[in-house]
């Protein structure tokens, strides 16, 4: 597949003008990466924005102990490393691959020179970073004021929802990093699930087989996240007309 046909496969890049798009494909580099692959560190000097096609990737923050939690979930209807194009250059979260698959990233350089532009990339990038911010708020709640089962189903769902599968190669331990929990609080929140028939697990494998019992026992957070999303990044779907209007008001 080429690249022009991989960017088609993530959202924003998908929303792009065919000329703004034209413009950043010969800076983009193809990578795979595999599952716990870090794709930055905390404090690190970002040096590429990676826009995921198949790959979902977890921005983590790490205490001096090394326990983490999860901050928030990016998958092919984002892009990570936001904090290139806000100004700070660096994070102090990690990101790392949850689930394995392929990304396109593009270098600062060419990134920074369309971003500056003020046209449709620029537009777009913030458009997603609020969503992002607000995906981390409601995390943060999540993690204070909801039970352990709760949160797993949030989790589940707001994973699949970023990949054409409804299967997720995932050890306990890690949803248990992810989550900031035990791992036996995980196993026993899975195991609910899967006597319920919402999931199956083998090997490393977690599939959801009723999405249905995840979502009616899911809070609040899952459907608030989604909702931001939809408001903030709806007009995505069309950015030709969208950007077209755009020029003729201003």
């Amino acid at each position: 597949m080429s690249i022009a046909a991989r960017a088609k496969l993530n959202f924003l890049l998908a929303a792009l003008p065919p000329d703004d798009l034209a413009r950043l494909l010969p800076h983009f580099q193809e990578v795979q990466m595999e599952l716990g692959h870090t794709l930055y560190e905390s404090g690190e000097q970002l040096k590429f924005l990676y826009f995921p096609t198949t790959l979902i990737a977890s921005l983590l923050f790490v205490t001096e102990n090394g326990s983490s939690t999860e901050l928030a979930v990016a998958g092919r209807e984002g892009a990570v490393g936001v904090a290139l194009f806000m100004g700070g250059n660096s994070t102090n979260s990690r990101a790392i691959v949850q689930s394995a698959g392929d990304a396109l990233c593009l270098p600062s350089a060419p990134m920074e020179r369309e971003f500056e532009r003020g046209q449709a990339l620029q537009w777009i990038l913030l458009r997603y970073t609020q969503a992002l911010i607000t995906q981390m708020a409601q995390t943060a709640v999540c993690n204070r004021h909801h039970t352990l089962d709760q949160q797993l189903c949030r989790w589940l769902l707001i994973s699949i929802d970023r990949i054409s599968s409804n299967k997720l190669r995932m050890t306990q331990q890690l949803i248990a990093d992810m989550l900031g929990v035990r791992r036996e609080g995980v196993t026993e929140a899975a195991g609910k699930l899967q006597l319920d028939g919402a999931i199956t697990y083998s090997r490393g494998e977690i599939t959801v087989v009723d999405r249905s019992v995840l979502e009616a026992r899911v809070c609040e957070c899952y459907g608030v996240v989604n909702k931001e999303y939809d408001r903030l990044l709806r007009d995505v779907q069309k950015p030709r007309q969208l950007w077209t209007a755009r020029e003729t008001d201003a």
